[in-house]
């Protein structure tokens, strides 16, 4: 088949570089891709709305399409494809409120009977720290962790008027992502996520400073619970509610003492999670992606190596105004090194590789542990280099602390 891969970030990188290895998949075309996936695939300039979509798959001939980031979703990109009967893997617009919407979450969540932080209309209904989110799309920078009434009054100043405040929840997160057809869902391995800029999980939120994926992260009994208590019931309200899910369904969770509670769901795959399972998994990945047409007794059995971790690498200013422009090198001795370096801000012009976004690269590598995991991403780190490249030294440390 013929697949079309809507975005052009690090995650739709890790997509097109995991299905071009697929027999199934005869040619990729992304829109607008980067200069990393137009060595996979055919990029094409993205459309000005979403219906461009629609002509690109049919000039090209898809089969099948994916779409990477939340905002084609938010603007109904499925619900095009579905009125003219073309396959497309997420979720229509009136489900991907579950992600545009935290207001709209936090209702959900209570009709579905989830687990997840309190919620209150004032900060001054709960001891500090609080959090605070922004109401819509944020780019994964929509919260914060205020620690007093100073920081509460800025954060709303900063954020706008439509917030959602919680309760601070103590524990462990996880990033739970799984996909469904509308009636079955398959989970896959769990993830964990850095987003705070600097390490020790200090400085502002940004989209993601890494990941890693090991199985040990969730226990049997504790990824059963999540299913049970989280994934499913979101499956089963959505079908109750008329809006049937189907996509990819990402839970953001705190695992508390008293179990694990969602801090938020996102609609499609996490970013920079994909790139750390795309490289641990193993098998067809095309095949597991046609659950979306399978009947609820399928099942896929799925395959995931030891560990694997990525380590983004961002430019100067980032999260806040990062620069562009600067020349990138050592890709080449990176990726000789066993690395994959999946581009998320580059751009090439005169045949230069240059910076182009706030996070540029995300640099990633396996093991049979996760500090053999650790030991061969941040290898590949020392070997690339661009003016005023930050990244977190501390990516995976969690985890070795925990076993």
């Amino acid at each position: 088949m013929k697949i079309l891969i809507i975005g052009g970030g690090g995650r739709e990188h890790a997509l097109a570089w995991r299905l071009s290895r697929s027999a199934l998949v005869k040619g990729i075309v992304a829109s607008p891709g980067n200069p990393g996936i137009a060595e996979l695939a055919t990029c094409v300039p993205a459309p000005e709305n979403v219906s461009g979509y629609l002509h690109i798959a049919a000039t090209y001939s898809i089969d099948l399409t994916i779409v990477g980031p939340e905002a084609p979703l938010v603007a109904g990109v499925v619900d095009v494809f579905q009125r003219a009967s073309r396959k497309i893997i997420g979720p229509t617009r009136a489900a991907a409120r579950l992600e545009a919407s935290k207001l709209f979450a936090k209702k959900f969540f209570a009709r579905a009977g989830i687990p997840t932080a309190r919620a209150r209309e004032s900060w001054n209904e709960f001891a500090f720290p609080v959090v605070i989110k922004a109401d819509g799309l944020a780019a994964g920078k929509g919260v914060v962790i205020a620690q007093n009434r100073i920081e509460a009054e800025r954060a709303i100043e900063q954020l706008g008027p439509h917030v959602v405040i919680e309760e601070f929840l103590e524990g462990e997160e996880v990033s739970f992502i799984a996909l469904s057809n509308g009636e079955m869902i398959l989970p896959f391995a769990p993830t964990q996520d850095h987003k705070r800029i600097f390490d020790g999980d200090r400085g502002p939120n940004t989209g993601g400073m890494g990941a890693y994926c090991d199985p040990r992260i969730l226990t049997s009994q504790e990824s059963g619970d999540i299913m049970e208590r989280i994934m499913l019931p979101a499956i089963r309200q959505m079908r109750k509610e008329g809006n049937p899910f189907t996509g990819f369904l990402y839970a953001g969770l705190m695992m508390t003492t008293e179990g694990p509670k969602v801090l938020e769901f996102n609609v499609r795959l996490g970013d920079p999670e994909t790139q750390a399972l795309m490289h641990n998994f193993r098998g067809d990945f095309a095949e597991v992606l046609t659950l979306t047409e399978a009947g609820p007794e399928t099942v896929y059995p799925q395959s995931w190596a030891d560990c694997s971790l990525c380590v983004v690498l961002a430019a100067q200013g980032y999260p806040e105004r990062p620069r562009v422009g600067d020349l990138i090198t050592g890709i080449a001795e990176a990726e000789a090194a066993g690395a994959i370096a999946f581009h998320a801000g580059t751009v090439k012009r005169n045949g230069e590789l240059l910076t182009n976004g706030g996070r540029v690269l995300g640099v990633t590598s396996g093991g049979e542990t996760l500090q053999e995991a650790i030991n061969n991403a941040y290898k590949a780190v020392g070997k690339i280099h661009f003016d005023g490249m930050q990244y977190r030294k501390d990516i995976g440390q969690k985890g070795l602390r925990r076993w």
